[in-house]
């Protein structure tokens, strides 16, 4: 009998539909006319799903009994019974109960499809035994039940049942997962979204793998070579040597066996003197990497295998290519090399060891020395030890007599400790044996011969020599912690200038890029992003020249695919890019800041003008209705044929037509002149101008009012520069106002003052005053302060009054009138003649 054929719905998480799609899947097949059977579903309450069971015929379970309790599982002999075309089995990776037939439910199904019984079923990513360690690493919680990757492998469809984490978190929410009670416990730990994005990624890429295999038999099938892989980021690490072209080409290849893998050169220089590698090699291998669709870095490293693994766990790197090692069989005996050191300390990087014709061939150039120390202190360390050893024996000579030998070696492990704390552990290792000998040869018996009497001597200077290399090796090993202290309180306080950076709000990019030049001592440092033609152009910059590109920087930060952090200057160590990432995070958020921030400051004069639009339909509704009724009422009734009007009825309608056009005109004109304001086109023509002819002017303008201004002009006040027109409106503004807010009882005083270099124009009135918190509110177009209706005006005199008056280079402000009310200070320069 032929095997049974299986379908697998696959799922990143529960609640993506897995169940239902089955459901589905299995009505349609009995729709077709199938024999379709349900073999075990668990609907966990869903209404939606346990609505699809309807109509399906249910294999009764099997109960178990375990430890006093009562327990239900797959059935496996009654549904080899009833020997339908389609069984639906959910929850493949489930365990049974002890007691059941087999431990398994995958073991359940195996034994169905060997019946010849097709199955359809589901199973979580989560449940995959290749990916239960990755899950636990993700979520924090580990998975009990599994499933052989091989069982789901040899499914004959695997079909992914997606969602998107939101829409999942969305349907959790409503309950349409688990019980209310559960959902908030859910939200917030495993269904978190970074948690569900990372789930639903390791199902695209198994799903993805099991199509490629697919894909694989079929090419074989027919003839067709070439496989496709999971997406890989290779790493290859250069030496500076002219092995590196070879190590390219071949993780070249490497990555191009998976679809749309990155390839990244890496060399690594030493801290401490000139790099290791050619200068020529390096830039022909730079760009070799280039042109095969790769990009090429360099970091700063004294631990080269440490800076690899660093530089390759910070790009997210899952392979990196070395080659063999240069070094002859007595050196590779001495140390283990590079490659067997990275090699051990890669964790889950999959490191390739390639061969190439440089091998074994030896060095060409000298390695740098990795001591903890400066090299300042190395060398002031090892002349202390060849010369500061022979020196003392000199000075303890002719007191050899005097002097035990105890006292003579006290004094040399004072010397070699001397040498210890400077030069570290060679200079001072080389001391001791100096000194040993030394004091073998002018201060032990027999004098002048290599040979110790003396057990008591023997024991005395090895004990000197091994407190020797003790000391040293504690001075080493603690000069190196201190380094590394220093470094890690370094970049703890490069971290912490960042945050207060950030919580200060100095986030200009600029500021940015000027913070992280000077930390590192960068020469330039330049965010690029690529435009929607795939150029780079420059978005900020600091420092010398920018790079115009990531490949003319020394060190690059890919943000995005969009954005990149590119520096020039000293090549930065692979510890450093951790520092160098958090300074690009926070450039790309101050980049989003300063976009929202332009186009926050593009929209406000929309908003702005938008206000003014509703203000002003709001405000004019009566100021331009009650002028045109009150002219239309006149004149229709001058036209009027029904009634004879006497000449002084006339001569009153006519005046009150007229006075109600004047008022239209007037506000017409006030907007009019307020729009040409905010637009800037507003017409000045400035001029010397004298107040003792404008403010009579301005006082005449107001009619009737004209009675309640005092006016007190001095003649000998000088010429003002202001366009006449506009004085005499602003004049006329600031007088009708302040009459109307003055009491009827009390007048209005205009008055003129000079001060320096310019002319004070002051409208007092007697009327109630303004708050002085509301000075300035008095400006805003359409205001009118204590108002509650608009049968005063729109309130734009002191709006358009402040305008014109800056139009011409003056200020408008107000004050408090000593004794109540408020009081108008126009300020205009004076007109400099020669």
């Amino acid at each position: 009998m032929p095997r049974g054929r299986l379908r697998v719905y696959l799922g990143a998480a529960p609640g993506v539909g897995k169940t239902f799609a089955m459901l589905g899947e299995g009505r349609r097949a009995m729709e077709r006319g199938r024999d379709v059977v349900v073999g075990f579903v668990e609907t966990h309450g869903r209404v939606h799903t346990a609505e699809l069971l309807d109509g399906l015929e249910v294999v009764p379970r099997a109960l178990v009994q375990h430890r006093g309790s009562s327990f239900t599982e797959l059935d496996v002999p009654a549904v080899l019974a009833r020997a339908p075309k389609v069984v639906l089995i959910d929850e493949l990776a489930h365990t049974n109960v002890p007691g059941s037939r087999n431990a398994k439910r995958w073991q359940d199904v195996e034994e169905i499809l060997e019946a010849g019984v097709n199955v359809i079923s589901t199973l979580n990513v989560q449940h995959l035994e290749s990916l239960n360690d990755v899950v636990h690493e993700i979520t924090g919680v580990q998975q009990r039940e599994t499933v052989p990757d091989e069982v789901v492998r040899r499914a004959d469809q695997v079909e992914l049942v997606d969602m998107a984490p939101e829409a999942l978190r969305r349907r959790l929410a409503h309950g349409n997962v688990y019980p209310p009670e559960k959902v908030d416990a859910a939200l917030s730990n495993y269904f978190r979204e970074g948690n569900l994005t990372a789930l639903r990624e390791l199902a695209l890429l198994w799903v993805a793998g099991k199509v490629d295999e697919q894909l694989d038999r079929y090419r074989a099938d027919h003839g067709i070579r070439g496989t496709w892989e999971a997406r890989e980021r290779v790493v290859v690490a250069l030496t500076g040597g002219p092995e590196g072209d070879t190590l390219i080409r071949r993780a070249a290849r490497v990555a191009d066996r998976s679809k749309g893998a990155d390839l990244l050169a890496v060399h690594v220089t030493r801290a401490d003197g000139p790099a290791t590698g050619d200068p020529a090699h390096l830039a022909r291998q730079r760009g070799l990497a280039e042109s095969l669709g790769g990009t090429y870095h360099q970091v700063v490293g004294d631990d080269i295998p440490k800076a690899l693994l660093e530089f390759a766990s910070a790009v997210n790197a899952t392979q990196l290519v070395l080659g063999a090692s240069r070094r002859g069989r007595l050196a590779q005996l001495l140390s283990r090399g590079v490659g067997v050191e990275t090699i051990a300390q890669s964790g889950s990087i999959d490191v390739h060891m390639i061969t190439h014709a440089e091998a074994k061939r030896g060095r060409r150039r000298r390695q740098r020395s990795r001591a903890a120390l400066t090299r300042r202190r190395r060398l002031t360390g090892w002349a202390m030890a060849v010369l500061g050893m022979p020196g003392l024996a000199a000075a303890l000579i002719p007191a050899r007599e005097e002097l035990s030998l105890p006292s003579q070696i006290l004094f040399f492990l004072v010397m070699t400790i001397a040498v210890a704390l400077v030069g570290g552990m060679w200079p001072a290792v080389t001391a001791a044996v100096a000194g040993s000998v030394l004091l073998n040869y002018y201060f032990t018996s027999p004098l002048h011969e290599f040979m110790i009497s003396s057990p008591d001597n023997f024991f005395a200077l090895v004990v000197f020599v091994l407190v020797a290399v003790a000391v040293s090796s504690i001075v080493d090993t603690a000069a190196r912690r201190t380094r590394e202290a220093a470094q890690a309180g370094a970049d703890a306080e490069i971290l912490a200038t960042l945050a207060g950076h950030v919580l200060r709000g100095e986030s200009a990019l600029p500021s940015l890029l000027a913070r992280l030049r000077e930390t590192f001592g960068l020469s330039a440092a330049t965010l690029l992003e690529r435009s929607a033609d795939q150029e780079w152009r420059i978005v900020a910059t600091s420092g010398g020249p920018p790079c115009a590109t990531p490949a003319q920087g020394d060190t690059d930060v890919v943000i995005d695919e969009n954005l990149v952090l590119a520096a020039r200057g000293e090549p930065l160590e692979a510890a450093d890019r951790r520092v160098l990432e958090a300074f690009a995070a926070e450039i790309a958020v101050a980049l989003r800041h300063q976009r929202l921030a332009e186009a926050a400051s593009r929209a406000q004069p929309l908003a702005e003008a938008d206000r003014m639009r509703t203000a002003l339909l709001a405000a004019v509704s009566h100021d331009l209705r009650t002028p045109l009724a009150s002219a239309k009422a006149a004149v229709d009734s001058l036209l009027s044929t029904e009634v004879d009007w006497s000449p002084g009825d006339r001569r009153e309608l006519l005046a009150t037509a007229e006075e109600s056009l004047a008022k239209l005109n007037q506000l017409v004109v006030n907007l009019l002149d307020m729009s040409r304001l905010q637009a800037g086109v507003l017409g000045v023509a400035a001029q010397p101008v004298a107040l003792e002819e404008i403010v009579p002017r301005a006082v005449d303008e107001l009619g009737p009012l004209a009675d309640r201004v005092e006016g007190d002009i001095s003649f000998e006040l000088p010429e003002v520069v202001a366009d006449p027109a506009l004085l005499e409106r602003v004049l006329v503004n600031l007088m009708a106002n302040a009459v109307r807010y003055s009491p009827a009882d009390r007048t209005v005083l205009v008055s003129a003052s000079r001060h320096g270099g310019q002319v004070e124009i002051r409208v007092a009135d007697r009327g109630p005053g303004i708050p002085p918190e509301a000075h300035e509110r008095v400006f805003q177009p359409f205001q009118r302060l204590g108002d509650r209706d608009n049968h005063s005006g729109v309130g734009l005199g002191l709006a358009l009054s402040r305008g014109l008056t800056e139009a011409m280079g003056g200020t408008l402000t107000p004050e408090e009138t000593p004794g109540g009310g408020l009081t108008m200070t126009l300020t205009l320069p004076i007109e400099e003649r020669p």
